[in-house]
């Protein structure tokens, strides 16, 4: 189309970003414990103890910061182009975005810290 440009871009980003959060969240659930009890000091584990755990934490969450500013751009793009137009497209957009929105609350609440529990 004619109005093709780098705000095209974000979509595939996503799929990236997408990747990298698989990834590593794979890797971070090699040695996470899914316990009340045990779930920080599980992460605090993987900080100190697993080699390069730090940078995987890490990584995966600044990757999930990443994704939301993809998307966040992605959505605003499909705004600014009138693609709200494609009513089908739009409905699985907005489902999309929910699934995302709840997905990245667990992952908030998942490793049981602080802020996990005090909000």
């Amino acid at each position: 189309p004619s109005n093709m440009s780098a705000w095209w871009n974000f979509g595939s980003l996503l799929g990236a970003c997408l990747t990298i959060q698989i990834i590593t969240g794979l890797f971070l659930a090699m040695h996470y414990t899914a316990d009340t009890t045990t779930a920080f000091s599980s992460v605090a584990h993987i900080c100190r103890d697993v080699n390069y755990g730090w940078t995987i934490r890490y990584l995966h969450a600044n990757g999930a910061s990443m994704f939301f500013l993809c998307l966040f751009i992605h959505v605003g793009r499909g705004l600014y182009y009138g693609s709200f137009t494609l009513l089908e497209t739009w409905n699985v957009g907005i489902i999309l975005l929910f699934s995302v929105m709840a997905t990245a609350f667990m992952g908030y609440v998942l490793p049981w810290g602080q802020m996990s529990f005090w909000g």
